[in-house]
């Protein structure tokens, strides 16, 4: 993953962006800011964890098709085991998609996770256990789309090499047997 930000392009879908971030920012600020306003776990609680499900959902569902082209969902199968589903476009699409979008996107995945960390720590400190609750389910949304992606990109970049050594195989195929039919 590059560092840094793609220069010279505007972002290709300012609203998914704007969306992208706004949840995970208003779970955060709301968290943060809430002991200033509020002196009620149970407001702090819910409000929070339903903006951390907003971002998971938008997400998931919007936002990592819109600006990075991957989608992934988990199943359970007639076993009862876990099954990781991908999708992601084609590498055409793949190749065309906005860098400026693609850098927004994972940079926010990762460092929303870290800010939970971080405030993980500080209620470790200040002793305050039941705020770690309200930590770890935000941490959970948010690793869990950290997974699911991460597992996606890799699945993706998987299926182009097995489709650029198919594609390969079969024009040399082709050409080996054009030149024998040839003599």
């Amino acid at each position: 993953m590059d560092l840094s930000q793609p220069q010279g392009e505007n972002y290709a879908n300012p609203k998914t962006c704007f969306f992208h971030v706004l949840f995970k920012a208003a779970a955060l600020a709301f968290y943060i800011l809430s002991a200033l306003f509020f002196d009620n776990f149970v407001i702090i609680f819910v409000v929070t964890v339903l903006l951390a499900a907003l971002d998971f959902w938008v997400v998931k569902n919007v936002s990592g098709r819109i600006l990075v082209g991957l989608r992934w969902w988990n199943e359970i199968n007639d076993v009862g085991e876990s099954v990781w589903k991908f999708e992601c476009l084609d590498q055409e699409s793949l190749s065309r998609m906005n860098k400026k979008d693609s850098w927004l996107f994972w940079w926010t995945l990762y460092l929303t996770a870290i800010f939970w960390i971080v405030l993980g720590i500080f209620s470790l400190i200040r002793f305050q256990a039941d705020y770690l609750l309200v930590i770890g389910v935000c941490l959970t949304l948010s690793i869990a789309n950290i997974v699911g992606f991460t597992k996606c990109r890799k699945d993706a970049k998987k299926q182009i090499q097995q489709f650029a050594s198919q594609t390969l195989a079969s024009r040399v195929s082709s050409t080996i047997q054009s030149a024998f039919s040839v003599v």
